[in-house]
């Protein structure tokens, strides 16, 4: 991907990306992948908070600020400040679009809240993710990835019964509501560019964990029946699980009558087949629990690898469980480019998880690394036409920082 010479399906749109942590940083970084020119406005006292948490990285950066703000420009601008909130609205008139993940009123009382800046530019598309969202009892309450998973029903859905609660183990309702919000962003840029009529895209980290529960709410509303955690099992299918070999564990599924069939048959099992507890799918989910055990007397008798090999030459779909470090040595994840190494002059060679979308004719890149704090603030500040003296004005005062080392 890097140095692709096709063009960028997002180049053109300029994104003011105000956000931090990691929602609205998601959000900003799959339009930054694209092509769209965003531009990471941070607080001069540190930036972004994400810059200092998690591991150190390559320029005393944290790994995940890294990962989650490549491809963006940094100006360090303090929007607290009168003069500050002026360099913003200049900035204004060549964006596109606006990303901010404060907690509902904050952008108000700074005076760039969604109904002031729709009528200084009502073609902008404003972008706001939350905890809660924009609207609703709990609009005013912060909101953390944990919180959210918990109240979103993914907490009793996930780990094992009778166990302890267990969340999700990335923080998935932040990620998704970052990418929930970018294809909010991506539809209305595309009326906005019928129409000229931006909009307010809103969602937030509760809605993005609810939207992950179809299979749980939808058998919730079809016979009033409350899910809980099932481990490595299907809601609906089985056998569709984690089985344990003599040196790990296996994932396997067979959901359908077929895949049954062939299971038992690739296993040393075909008696299985005619087994009437296990006749029918309804019949397997219903008793999956001895089901497992039987399967897995087998399994535990043989390697994942054997297994592996065994169940893809039957035309089973079966996959080995990975560590994070098996995931980038895998041929498939390779080929797929899901490891992509970036030659920075500055900091050497850099590591990046892949763009996960493929486009045949105007694909992604990953072009820059994530930047340094108010790494771009001259050039920005430039490119919206201010005049030299200007930008040194504003450096002197300290309400824009000059990053440039």
């Amino acid at each position: 991907m890097v140095g692709n010479p096709n063009p960028l399906p997002l180049s053109g749109m300029v994104v003011l990306d105000l956000s931090q942590i990691l929602a609205g940083p998601v959000c900003g970084m799959m339009l930054a992948d694209m092509g769209a020119d965003v531009i990471k406005v941070e607080k001069p006292d540190g930036g972004d908070d994400n810059r200092r948490a998690g591991p150190p990285f390559i320029g005393g950066q944290g790994a995940g600020f890294m990962a989650a703000n490549r491809n963006k420009r940094s100006l360090a601008l303090n929007l607290r400040d009168e003069s500050g909130r002026q360099v913003f609205e200049r900035l204004l008139e060549r964006a596109d679009v606006l990303v901010e993940n404060f907690r509902p009123g904050v952008m108000e009382r700074l005076g760039i809240g969604y109904e002031r800046l729709s009528k200084l530019k009502p073609s902008l598309i404003y972008c706001s993710i939350s905890g809660h969202g924009g609207t609703g009892p709990y609009k005013d309450r912060g909101g953390f990835d944990l919180i959210a998973q918990g109240m979103s029903g993914l907490m009793s859905i996930t780990g094992v019964p009778d166990g302890p609660p267990v969340k999700v183990g990335v923080p998935i309702t932040d990620i998704s509501a970052g990418i929930l919000a970018a294809n909010g962003v991506l539809c209305a840029y595309i009326h906005a560019q019928r129409t000229g009529q931006g909009q307010l895209v809103d969602t937030s980290l509760l809605e993005a964990g609810i939207a992950y529960t179809i299979w749980e709410s939808s058998g919730y509303f079809a016979d009033g029946e409350i899910p809980g955690p099932l481990g490595s099992a299907h809601r609906v299918s089985a056998p569709y699980q984690a089985m344990r070999t003599s040196d790990g564990y296996i994932n396997i599924g067979a959901p359908t009558q077929r895949t049954w069939e062939q299971l038992c048959r690739a296993i040393g099992q075909e008696e299985l087949i005619e087994d009437q507890r296990f006749k029918e799918p309804g019949d397997r989910k219903a008793k999956e629990g001895e089901l497992a055990d039987l399967l897995e007397e087998t399994f535990s008798q043989q390697s994942t690898a054997y297994w592996l090999e065994t169940l893809e030459k039957a035309g089973m779909v079966a996959g080995p469980i990975n560590n994070i470090a098996q995931v980038y040595d895998d041929p498939q994840v390779i080929a797929r480019e899901m490891k992509v190494d970036l030659e920075d002059p500055d900091l050497g060679t850099l590591h990046n998880i892949g763009i996960p979308v493929k486009l045949s004719a105007t694909p992604g890149r990953i072009r820059r690394r994530a930047p340094m704090l108010g790494e771009h603030s001259w050039e920005i500040l430039t490119e919206s036409g201010f005049a030299e003296k200007e930008i040194e004005e504003l450096f002197d005062s300290g309400v824009v920082i000059d990053g440039r080392g």
